[in-house]
């Protein structure tokens, strides 16, 4: 497709003085336009649907990709689901091909670095066939740092294959609050130095599989009961609580070579006397990130379309402030054309110095030379059925799953079920929207399974909220059956999946319940035989959780996280390291 701009990296060496004579040919908006990662609806760079030109006109006032990249010189795309952008690997892979194709077309031309959010577990922007990972907390149950490497490693070379070459992963996050609702079971646990070991590990399992990998998101949002897409987090730990708990994830990732850092719309009155957002604050990306901690490599801010990092500044201050705060990459601003320009006459105007732009490009193209993008951009359909969901990867995401399954409650060893008489079983429970590349809702799913391992399994979804009427519904389809699976998710003091449990409980069927998503569910529960953690109700963890029930698994997953009684949430109901064997 072409020969590529400069020779800036060979056998893995960047060419610095080749890539600061790049820097030297670009003009000043091809410089501002280095610093964007934005989104664009479609499945191809030239020839989306009409919906999705519809979109783009209406959100970036471009048609395309290619139109995008041609008026603003964007440095970087970003993929989304709901963009389209993601249907299928070769169509990815094509997709990223006609992407790096219009960067090299340009007046200067730069290969344009492709990211995404693959975290695994609930966060996923590529689907089935390719192969899908336990997310970070079933990673934490499961406490191996040679799976979460091998898991990243995989999902690293999977990416890079569709050309995808920046991840947003691993979470760096601390979970410390079980109110948390935004991080949550995208984290890896509780204990710092637990997580700081598997951050380390997926940092050098997603680069050595070719992708950057970027932790996030920093300063730490593990603390945190508000959600800052919606609102501004506070943080209220002190500096030395901050240094404890929050920084040895992100210290951790630095050792290990981490390409990228995202920022965190959130607050830290300890890190920052003024209450700007970490993204907007110099102390916190240049007094700690920078200096303090010593990083040097791209600092990525989460999306400027966040209400977070919107509230306090105009959209037109918000990039130019990251920038002087110590950002090199502005992801995703909610009008492009505000922000692009706003940078732009932030530089005319001597607010911000073309010298202080080139520190950040220089940084961009290092991280794009070391992924291989000047070497060769471009990726290939058999470079995709080569690495794309293989048995082998598919084989190693069960195995690594079996291992996170986490038992909490076992009265009279009701688990695992026996299959001697192939026992009829009702699968109940929440269903919420199935992550990409799920095969249907969690209950459907893990009634399938369990049909597979031998038993007759039906489905009944009764929702995050189930009515009286869904309720009587499922305690009359227990009738009958020898066991009861619930999925729960996300369970309150009170609420109705609550009752759901205890009436099914009471029909004398017994029940197991499975916390589909955080494992805190078990705290506002009674009357259940049995509590599994599955930690998400992705495919290959419900199937984790059914060969447990059936036997077919051993139980071997330990809490991450603790979990506090209901009653006394300054009691501890299960600690750190909770959980049973068969």
């Amino acid at each position: 497709m072409g020969a590529t701009p400069v020779q800036a990296a060979e056998d893995g060496r960047v060419n610095r003085d080749k890539l600061r004579e790049l820097i030297g040919r670009m003009t000043l908006e091809e410089k501002v336009g280095q610093l964007f990662v934005m989104r664009v609806y479609g499945h191809s760079a030239t020839a989306p649907d009409q919906v999705d030109i519809d979109h783009n006109l209406e959100e970036i006032g471009v048609r395309s990709a290619a139109e995008l990249i041609a008026k603003y010189h964007v440095g970087g795309i970003i993929y989304f689901a709901w963009a389209h952008n993601t249907r299928d690997p070769h169509q990815i892979a094509d997709l990223s091909n006609g992407i790096q194709k219009s960067g090299l077309q340009q007046t200067t031309p730069v290969p344009l670095l492709i990211s995404t959010d693959q975290e695994h577990g609930i966060v996923c922007r590529v689907g089935k066939p390719a192969t899908l990972m336990p997310g970070a907390m079933a990673l934490g149950a499961g406490g191996s740092t040679s799976d979460a490497r091998r898991a990243a490693k995989i999902a690293g070379a999977e990416l890079a294959a569709v050309g995808i070459r920046q991840n947003y992963a691993p979470v760096a996050d601390v979970n410390v609050n079980p109110a948390n609702p935004v991080i949550g079971v995208r984290s890896f646990g509780a204990d710092p130095q637990a997580v700081a070991e598997l951050v380390a590990a997926q940092v050098k399992g997603y680069q050595s599989g070719g992708v950057a990998a970027t932790s996030k998101h920093f300063p730490g949002h593990g603390d945190t009961a508000t959600d800052s897409h919606t609102g501004i987090p506070y943080i209220h730990h002190t500096r030395e609580q901050w240094q404890e708990l929050d920084a040895p994830p992100f210290e951790a990732a630095i050792a290990a070579g981490i390409d990228s850092i995202m920022t965190a719309h959130i607050v830290v009155p300890a890190l920052d006397a003024a209450e700007d957002p970490a993204t907007l604050s110099p102390p916190i990306l240049t007094g700690i990130l920078r200096e303090q901690l010593g990083y040097d490599g791209v600092v990525v801010t989460d999306s400027l379309g966040m209400q977070g990092v919107r509230t306090k500044y105009g959209d037109d201050r918000v990039p130019v402030l990251a920038l002087k705060a110590g950002v090199d990459q502005l992801l995703n601003p909610p009008d492009l054309a505000v922000a692009w320009n706003a940078v732009l006459a932030a530089v005319r105007g001597g607010e911000l110095t073309e010298a202080r732009l080139d520190e950040s490009i220089l940084r961009i193209l290092e991280l794009k030379a070391r992924r291989g993008l000047f070497k060769q951009p471009y990726v290939t359909h058999k470079g995709v059925d080569r690495v794309v969901g293989t048995r082998s990867h598919l084989a190693s995401a069960d195995r690594i799953a079996e291992a996170t399954t986490t038992l909490l409650v076992n009265e009279g060893g009701a688990l695992p079920l026996s299959r001697r008489r192939q026992p009829n079983l009702l699968v109940v429970g929440a269903d919420p929207a199935s992550p990409s590349g799920s095969t249907g809702p969690p209950t459907t799913v893990l009634a399938k399974a369990l049909t597979e391992l031998g038993f007759t399994a039906t489905a009944l979804s009764t929702g995050t909220a189930p009515t009286a009427a869904k309720i009587d519904e499922a305690v009359a389809a227990a009738s009958g059956k020898d066991a009861v699976i619930v999925g729960t998710y996300n369970v309150a003091a009170g609420s109705a999946q609550s009752t759901l449990v205890s009436r099914l409980a009471a029909t004398g069927v017994p029940v197991v319940t499975v916390a589909i998503r955080n494992p805190y569910d078990v705290a506002q529960l009674s009357g259940q035989k049995a509590t599994l953690a599955a930690y998400s109700w992705t495919d290959v963890e419900l199937r984790a959780a059914a060969r447990v029930i059936a036997g077919k698994a051993e139980p071997e997953g330990r809490l991450p996280v603790p979990v506090q009684r209901a009653d006394d949430p300054t009691r501890t109901l299960y600690p750190i390291g909770y959980g049973l064997s068969y």
